[in-house]
C-alpha cells in the first residue's frame, strides 16, 4: 500500500522538478504604430487662389458676341470642400452660364475637369449681363485639391454657357 502511495507522489516530484527550470516568458507584444492621418488643407490664406476669367483665354478663344464676357473667380480649399466665389459681368442679355468646374491644363491647353463647381444649367440668371454667385462642392478629391494647391497654374477654372458648350470665360489659378 505503501508503494501505491509514494508511486504518485513521486511521479508529481518528478514532473514538478523537470519544469522548475529556467521558465520561458512569452514576448510581450509593444504597441504597434498607427498611421497618422494624411494632412488635409485647413482654412488659411494659403488656401486661396483665383482666376481672372476671359474669353480670350478659351482655347479657341471667343470671337462671338459673348466675348465680351468677363469675370472672376476666388477658389478657396478647407479639407474636401471647394468654394467657388464667382463674378461675372459684360455678357450680352441673352448669355446663360450654365456650368463650371476647376480643369486641369496649362495655359491654352485644354484639359479634362478635375472639381466640380456643383453649378447647373438654369441655376443663375445674368442681369443686366452680369451676376455673383458662391458655389461649395464638399466632395471633392483631396488628392487633386492638394495636386492644385502645390502647381495653380496647371489648373484653369471655367464657365460655359449654352452658346459655348466647352466654356466661355476662362483663368488660370493663381495664388490669391
Amino acid at each position: 500500500m505503501r508503494m501505491r502511495l509514494f508511486a504518485p507522489i513521486a511521479a508529481a516530484a518528478i514532473i514538478v522538478a523537470a519544469c522548475s527550470g529556467t521558465t520561458a516568458t512569452a514576448p510581450t507584444a509593444s504597441p504597434s504604430p498607427t498611421a497618422s492621418p494624411s494632412p488635409t488643407p485647413s482654412p488659411t490664406p494659403t488656401n486661396v487662389f483665383k482666376a481672372e476669367l476671359k474669353s480670350a483665354n478659351e482655347n479657341p478663344p471667343i470671337a462671338d458676341a459673348e466675348a465680351s464676357c468677363t469675370g472672376t473667380a476666388t477658389v478657396t480649399f478647407t479639407g474636401t470642400s471647394t468654394k467657388f466665389d464667382v463674378a461675372i459681368s459684360g455678357c450680352p442679355a441673352t448669355t446663360a452660364i450654365n456650368i463650371g468646374h476647376i480643369h486641369e491644363g496649362a495655359t491654352g491647353v485644354n484639359g479634362p475637369v478635375k472639381i466640380d463647381s456643383t453649378l447647373k444649367a438654369g441655376d443663375i440668371t445674368l442681369t443686366g449681363g452680369g451676376v455673383t454667385f458662391t458655389r461649395t462642392n464638399a466632395n471633392s478629391d483631396p488628392a487633386v485639391i492638394a495636386a492644385v494647391m502645390a502647381n495653380p497654374a496647371g489648373y484653369y477654372v471655367n464657365f460655359h454657357s449654352t452658346v459655348h458648350g466647352g466654356g466661355v470665360i476662362r483663368g488660370q489659378l493663381t495664388k490669391g
